[in-house]
């Protein structure tokens, strides 16, 4: 059995075994990152010998460290990232490269027909009818989108959206409300089988796929990272926010989106959402207008610049093609905005 994970914010490690009777066997563990002393690498493999099988990270992870020879040094690996590699090699996890990827970057469209899209597509995958698939997003009009478990009348003031033109749409996934204008926003989708994010915890899962687009913004000169559970940051602030949605059906996928701040107009922002003092108290911050730090001041760069050097940064890493929405997703995610996306049950479902 074979298994990979890439560290976030590290290197890859990669975990060869074998089962015997309940028990891990010829355990080997590799990869690209820096380990002092030379021999820890043999105590790693020792600990994780004869393991049980069904011992969570936790617990291969207590082993690891409980072997490890005083004063070892891990740069780009931890103990934690060697049990999760172990955890994929038994679940049979696949890798990023395992796929032929596809891009969706079309025309702008509505903020209902987004939401069905994400859907319809993410089914798709699931049901081995597409590949994998990377979407950028481009926006017709303004919105706000609400998780799918949040309280409308919590998250939004209606007399501020109706005032600015914002469309108002809920979403699948859950997670908090993003402020949308279609020049200040960057928003893309990945659509992946569950086999992906084999071997993970939810939590584990969102570092795992935003550790791309980390790379992307370093390329850019922007140092980001991961900060639990969905956001994505840097030493001036957020910049970005995830959520995901897993379907069941078929051989099972998972649906993870980010929204990322090219620029905002903050005042706008807190005229149309409902930001309470309790949401901002564990964050550091007294305003609403510090949370968020956009990519146009950080990189200099047009939006379409940015946008085009991460999917560029996408390709070089995973391969990808370019491929479209197809008449029958497009006419079944059409139907979904206008049943599902667009009505008021959907939207207000949590008043």
């Amino acid at each position: 059995m074979h298994g990979e994970y890439k560290v976030p914010g590290g290197k890859l490690v990669v975990v060869d075994l074998d089962t015997e009777d309940g028990l891990l066997r010829h355990v080997r563990v590799a990869g690209d990152f820096f380990l002092e002393p030379d021999d820890a690498i043999e105590s790693i493999d020792h600990a994780l010998e004869g393991a049980p099988a069904d011992t969570d990270a936790a617990g291969l992870s207590a082993r690891i460290e409980a072997a490890l020879p005083p004063g070892t040094v891990m740069y780009g690996l931890s103990a934690e990232g060697v049990a999760i590699a172990v955890r994929r090699a038994l679940a049979h996890a696949t890798d990023w490269t395992d796929y032929d990827w596809q891009l969706i970057h079309s025309t702008p469209e509505s903020p209902a027909l987004h939401m069905a899209l994400d859907e319809v597509i993410t089914t798709e995958v699931a049901a081995g009818l597409r590949p994998p698939t990377l979407r950028v997003w481009e926006w017709a009009a303004p919105a706000v989108v609400i998780g799918s478990f949040q309280s409308l009348r919590n998250e939004v003031d209606p007399e501020g959206a109706e005032r600015h033109g914002i469309t108002v749409v809920r979403r699948i996934s859950g997670g908090g409300a993003m402020f949308i204008e279609p020049g200040n926003t960057i928003t893309y989708s990945l659509s992946v089988p569950d086999s992906l994010v084999k071997g993970l915890t939810f939590a584990d899962s969102y570092a795992y796929l935003d550790d791309w687009v980390l790379g992307a913004l370093g390329d850019m000169g922007i140092t980001a990272w991961y900060q639990p559970l969905n956001d994505i940051a840097t030493d001036a602030g957020k910049i970005a926010g995830a959520a995901q949605k897993r379907i069941v059906s078929g051989t099972g996928a998972v649906l993870h989106h980010v929204t990322m701040a090219y620029d905002i107009d903050a005042d706008k922002m807190l005229d149309v959402l409902r930001i309470g003092r309790e949401k901002l108290s564990d964050k550091g911050t007294r305003s609403a207008k510090k949370r968020v730090d956009p990519l146009r001041r950080q990189t200099g760069l047009p939006r379409e610049t940015v946008i085009e050097r991460m999917i560029d940064s996408f390709r070089d890493r995973y391969g990808l093609t370019t491929g479209k929405v197809t008449d029958e997703e497009m006419a079944r995610a059409r139907e979904l905005a206008t049943t599902k996306f667009s009505t008021p049950e959907w939207t207000a479902r949590v008043p």
